[in-house]
């Protein structure tokens, strides 16, 4: 079969590769679209971070090549003999995080995760084989495209569920690609009032007032501290880093009213200085979401599915596996007008 595999730093090759065999608790899954992520996106341009390369990874067994791909929905086509939930011609999407499963949900992923598509092979083939607990049933109503959106918008409403955000809340997004598009989508869904999106990038920032943003700063030609105190004299209740990168950590700090949070929502690449100070100052707290718990995963299948998050505004072009490197990772890099690129596989809707 077909796939894109990792090598290493800007070394993706898609090649033809053979398919494990299925196990008794497995699915074999017909990829109908696959969704590059931020993180593939960095295991491109810095890689690896999550990757592993000087050994097999000890809760998925998987070790570098890797076929990359961890947002992918398809269609059942064989069942391991102990399978009970589901039957071939299922529509599916799936849960990418594989854990240890010893700690409560809230805690779980943090004690420890492997992942789809990273830790192991995932979604940018043609087939994969994924264990029957990761695979979630697609309403009769919702596409498999949409099926492919539900992972980055299950990082989205897992942040907005971390970080209690309540109706009538204020908050800036720092960053509009995916993750921060979506961020904004749930943070409208839930009830935030003021949702300021701040980019560099006015095509973003356009994406951001379609997906719910009522206000929008360009952070390349104003001081974006000073204009949200112009929104919200005293700052916003809730600041959410999808940017990734130092400048926008601060000054998710500094836009941020006393006592108020700040959710590290992004992947950072590389360390960044900052004071601790700046918190005490303002007794600002710091959280961080990563991924999603199983309920989040399911609930966010409901909200795609019911309409209430319109998680299909954010793609942005849908290519060939054959064009991935030029046509997805490199134009994610240099066009700054692309946020959800789908690679199509078998393209079944």
């Amino acid at each position: 079969m077909k796939a894109a595999v990792w090598y290493g730093e800007k070394d993706i090759r898609v090649e033809d590769r053979d398919l494990k065999e299925i196990g008794d608790h497995e699915l074999k899954v017909k990829i109908a679209w696959t969704g590059i992520c931020g993180s593939d996106l960095h295991e491109y341009q810095h890689g690896p971070i999550f990757i592993p390369v000087d050994g097999p990874d000890p809760l998925t067994g998987g070790q570098a090549p890797v076929t990359l791909g961890h947002e992918f929905a398809g269609i059942v086509e064989e069942i391991g003999s102990k399978v009970t939930n589901f039957q071939m011609g299922d529509r599916i999407t799936v849960y990418p995080m594989i854990t240890k499963g010893i700690k409560s949900s809230k805690e779980d992923v943090f004690d420890g995760f492997g992942t789809l598509g990273l830790h192991v092979d995932g979604g940018f083939a043609d087939y994969a084989i994924v264990p029957e607990k990761n695979a979630y049933l697609l309403p009769a109503t919702m596409s498999l495209e949409e099926g492919a959106l539900v992972e980055p918008t299950a990082v989205a409403v897992q942040a907005i569920k971390e970080a209690n955000l309540v109706i009538g809340d204020s908050v800036a997004v720092f960053g509009s690609g995916p993750i921060g598009l979506l961020t904004i989508m749930a943070a409208r869904t839930a009830g935030a009032t003021n949702i300021i999106a701040l980019d560099v990038s006015e095509t973003r920032l356009e994406k951001a007032l379609q997906a719910g943003a009522t206000h929008i700063i360009n952070s390349a030609e104003v001081n974006p501290v000073e204009e949200i105190k112009k929104i919200c004299p005293e700052g916003v209740d809730i600041a959410f880093e999808v940017a990734g990168v130092e400048p926008t950590f601060k000054q998710a700090i500094e836009s941020t009213k006393i006592r108020g949070l700040v959710m590290i929502v992004s992947i950072f690449s590389k360390s960044i200085d900052w004071n601790p100070f700046d918190l005490t100052n303002s007794g600002v707290r710091i959280m961080a979401s990563l991924a999603y718990e199983p309920v989040t995963f399911q609930q966010t299948i409901n909200l795609i599915d019911s309409g209430q998050l319109e998680a299909k505004k954010i793609i942005t072009d849908h290519i060939e596996i054959d064009d991935i490197v030029e046509k997805g990772f490199e134009s994610l890099i240099n066009d700054k007008s692309q946020a959800k690129i789908l690679v199509k596989l078998s393209g079944d809707m």
